[in-house]
């Protein structure tokens, strides 16, 4: 028995503004351990928590709905690029850049998997985790939820790194990032 792939593939489809909804949940879920950036030395070399706050601010994000003129889908994939600034949003420090696809499309709730890589001035920070609560009456919910996401590794000064990040929305197309490494 054979499968014709094509007619599974996903058909890219760019977003009109980045200021919509589905932009919003991109940020909300890509920019989660960007407070790193500020971050002197490696967390695991000195076997102390510090805690570092960035802002993230989405500059370009493209979907790849499953069903592009349907509802949200499970397989939906979102992949985003931000940049990120220090806790009072005046010098850059870094940027992100990932990918979150939804596992669970429900009218309301749903859920994404997110996988991020933020690129800091002496290394680079990993991130991973679920993104709960991103639909209401099946469009995007606003302002996105919160969350909080595991730092699963890094290189240069960042490498071996372990952690947590939480994520609030600050304004339209804008997230504050607490990351605290272990």
């Amino acid at each position: 028995m054979s499968i014709d792939l094509r007619s599974h593939m996903m058909r890219p489809i760019r977003s009109a503004c980045l200021g919509t909804a589905t932009a919003l949940v991109a940020l909300l879920a890509g920019a989660p351990v960007a407070a790193a950036a500020t971050d002197t030395g490696s967390a695991h070399a000195k076997g102390t928590d510090r805690v570092i706050t960035v802002i993230g601010h989405l500059t370009q994000q493209t979907r790849f709905p499953v069903n592009p003129a349907g509802p949200a889908a499970q397989g939906d994939r979102t992949v985003f690029r931000s940049i990120l600034f220090d806790k009072n949003d005046k010098k850059q420090v870094g940027e992100t850049n990932g990918t979150c696809t939804t596992t669970l499309a429900e009218e309301n709730g749903g859920a994404e998997a997110c996988v991020v890589t933020y690129n800091l001035p002496g290394g680079q920070l990993t991130v991973q985790g679920m993104v709960f609560g991103i639909l209401t009456q099946g469009l995007p919910t606003l302002p996105p939820p919160s969350f909080d996401n595991a730092i699963t590794g890094g290189t240069g000064k960042f490498d071996r790194a372990r952690g947590q990040v939480h994520a609030d929305t600050i304004a339209p197309g804008k997230r504050r990032f607490t990351i605290d490494l272990d």
